[in-house]
C-alpha cells in the first residue's frame, strides 16, 4: 500500500524522472502543482503510470483546480511506437445505439475524420484519451460550442455557419444520421473496439500502412532531409546520377539503389534494384538508422531463392550503440499476375513445425474457429505453423485485451477466454484443423514435408484472378512503367 501513496514533486520533469526510476511492478501516484488555464490559480495534476492489461503502458494525468472546479484528464502512451500506422474505418448506421458505446483508444498522434461532414479532429485538438464513439463526438460538440457567444458578437456569419454544422454533428452523435468514423494513427497506438472479436466486424475495417517520411519526422524519428523533398526533386537527382552510375563500384551502385527503394518502402523497387545490380547471394552493406535509438548503424541484405517459392530479399540490421537487432524477409521479383490461396490441413504434430512465410498482404483464416485476420494484421513474418498461431493469440490479446477490464460484461469475457482456449486446443492437435493463407500478391508460402511438393496432399495451392478492388488497394491499377522501362533499356544498352 505504501507504493500507492501520493508523492509530491516539484515539476513535470521530476515526474518523468521519478516514473522512469520506478520498477515495473510499482504504481505510485505523483502529484505536481500546475497552473489552471481557466482562473489562472494553481491547481494539482496527478500522474499515474500504469499498464492496461495485454495492451499498452499508459501515463494517466488528471488536473483539478480547487478554486474554480476546472477538471480534465489525459492519456499518453508510455510504450513503444508500433512498426506501422493503423487506419480504422467504422460505418455507423442510424438508429443503432450499440455503435456509439464502442470503446475508442485515441493516442496523441491520431486524427479522427467524418467524411460526410468534411469534419476532422487533428491530433492537437483532442489529446490522448480512452473514450467511446459517442464520447469523442460529444467532446467535439462541446469544444465547438464553447466560444459561440463570443463568435456571435465578433463574427455573426461564422457563428451561424458553426451553428448549422453543429446541428449536423449532433444528428450524428444522437444516431439520427448515418456517418463514417475514421481513426488514423501513424504511431499505430489507437484502437476501435470490435464487439464480435475474434470474428470479423462487417462495420469495421482495419488497415495497417507504412509511415511516410513526414509522419516519421512528426513522431520524432531521425529522418534524412532528402526524403522530405518533393518527388520531382528526387527524380531530378536520379536522372542526374544516371551518367555517374557506371563509374561507381558495383557494390555501391546496388546499395544506393536498394537504399532509395527501402526508404520509399516499395518491395517491387527493392527487388528491381537488387536484381539489376547484384548477383545472387551477393551481400551488400549500406548505412541506415537504428529504429530503437536513432543512432547510425549498418544494414546487410542479399537475394536468395527459396525452393518451390521465389526469390526473396533477406535483410538484417544491427546497432552497436544499443544492441538492437532486426531481420526481415521481403518478396522479390516481379508482381505476380495472379493471387494465391494456400490451404493446409493440419493433421499431426509434425505439421506444426512446417515453415511459413506470411507477407504483409496475406490474410489468415482458421475456419474451425471462425477466425479471420485481415491482410497486414501481423505484418510480414517468417515462422512456423505453431509460431503463427501463437503470434495470432498474442496479437489478439495485445489489441483487444484491455477489454478484459471491470467494464466488460461476463458473457463477452467468457467468449474471449473460450476462444483463447480453442487456440491452445488446436495446438495440442486433439483434432485436425485447417490453415488458409490468402495473398493477393502471391508472396506467402507454406513449406511441404515431401521432396516433391506435388506429393504433399495436405497442401493445396490455388491461383486466382485479383479483383478490381484488390488491384486498387494494392495500387496496381495506376502503375505505368513505360518511362522506367525505356530508361532502363537505354542505360543497359549504353
Amino acid at each position: 500500500m505504501e507504493s500507492n501513496k501520493e508523492k509530491p514533486v516539484d515539476d513535470v520533469g521530476s515526474v518523468v524522472e521519478a516514473i522512469s526510476a520506478d520498477d515495473d511492478n510499482a504504481t505510485p501516484l505523483y502529484e505536481v502543482e500546475s497552473l489552471c488555464m481557466r482562473c489562472t490559480q494553481n491547481g494539482t495534476t496527478r500522474f499515474l503510470l500504469t499498464s492496461i492489461p495485454h495492451f499498452r503502458k499508459v501515463l494517466l494525468s488528471a488536473f483539478e483546480c480547487p478554486h474554480c472546479g476546472e477538471r480534465n484528464n489525459e492519456v499518453q502512451f508510455a510504450g513503444e511506437i508500433q512498426p506501422k500506422g493503423c487506419h480504422y474505418r467504422l460505418g455507423v448506421q442510424s438508429g443503432d445505439p450499440k455503435m456509439f458505446i464502442r470503446q475508442v483508444v485515441k493516442s496523441e498522434s491520431a486524427t479522427i475524420k467524418i467524411p460526410e461532414l468534411v469534419f476532422e479532429i487533428p491530433p492537437e485538438a483532442q489529446r490522448g484519451s480512452l473514450s467511446t464513439v459517442e464520447g469523442i463526438l460529444v467532446r467535439a460538440i462541446d469544444g465547438l460550442q464553447a466560444l459561440q457567444e463570443e463568435r456571435k458578437k465578433a463574427d455573426p456569419q461564422t457563428a451561424e455557419a458553426i451553428d448549422q454544422f453543429l446541428l449536423k454533428l449532433k444528428a450524428c452523435a444522437t444516431g439520427e444520421s448515418p456517418f463514417t468514423f475514421i481513426l488514423d494513427d501513424p504511431a499505430g497506438n489507437s484502437f476501435i473496439e470490435n464487439p464480435f472479436a475474434p470474428s470479423p466486424d462487417p462495420s469495421l475495417s482495419i488497415r495497417f500502412y507504412d509511415r511516410t517520411p513526414e509522419q516519421q519526422a512528426a513522431l520524432g524519428y531521425l529522418v534524412d532531409l532528402s526524403q522530405l523533398n518533393a518527388p520531382e526533386a528526387s527524380m531530378r537527382e536520379i536522372n542526374n546520377d544516371v551518367g555517374q552510375v557506371r563509374r561507381q563500384p558495383h557494390g555501391s551502385v546496388g546499395a544506393a539503389a536498394g537504399q532509395k527503394a527501402i526508404a520509399q518502402s516499395n518491395s517491387a523497387e527493392i527487388a528491381e534494384a537488387l536484381f539489376r545490380y547484384s548477383a545472387p547471394e551477393e551481400v551488400m552493406t549500406f548505412p541506415s538508422t537504428c529504429g530503437a535509438c536513432a543512432a547510425s548503424c549498418e544494414t546487410r541484405m542479399y537475394v536468395t531463392r527459396i525452393p518451390y517459392f521465389q526469390e526473396v530479399i533477406v535483410m538484417a540490421s544491427t546497432c552497436d550503440s544499443c544492441g538492437y537487432r532486426n531481420s526481415e524477409l521481403k518478396p522479390g521479383g516481379p508482381i505476380p499476375e495472379k493471387g494465391k490461396k494456400i490451404t493446409l490441413c493440419v493433421k499431426n504434430v509434425n505439421d506444426l513445425s512446417r515453415d511459413v512465410i506470411k507477407s504483409d498482404t496475406a490474410s489468415v483464416k482458421v475456419p474451425e474457429l471462425e477466425l479471420e485476420l485481415a491482410s497486414g494484421t501481423l505484418g510480414g513474418i517468417v515462422t512456423t505453423v505453431e509460431g503463427l498461431i501463437t503470434k495470432i493469440s498474442e496479437s489478439l490479446e495485445r489489441v483487444h485485451g484491455f477489454t478484459f477490464g471491470d467494464s466488460l460484461d461476463e458473457s463477452k469475457k467468457n467468449k474471449w477466454l473460450d476462444f483463447k482456449a480453442s487456440l491452445n486446443k488446436i495446438l495440442s492437435m486433439s483434432e485436425p484443423w485447417t490453415l488458409v493463407l490468402d495473398d493477393a500478391l502471391a508472396n506467402s508460402f507454406i513449406a511441404p514435408t515431401t521432396d516433391d511438393i506435388k506429393d504433399d496432399h495436405q497442401l493445396i495451392f490455388e491461383e486466382y484472378e485479383r479483383s478490381l478492388e484488390q488491384n486498387e488497394e494494392l495500387g496496381l491499377n495506376d502503375i505505368d512503367t513505360t518511362s522506367a522501362d525505356a530508361a532502363y533499356d537505354k542505360n543497359k544498352s549504353g
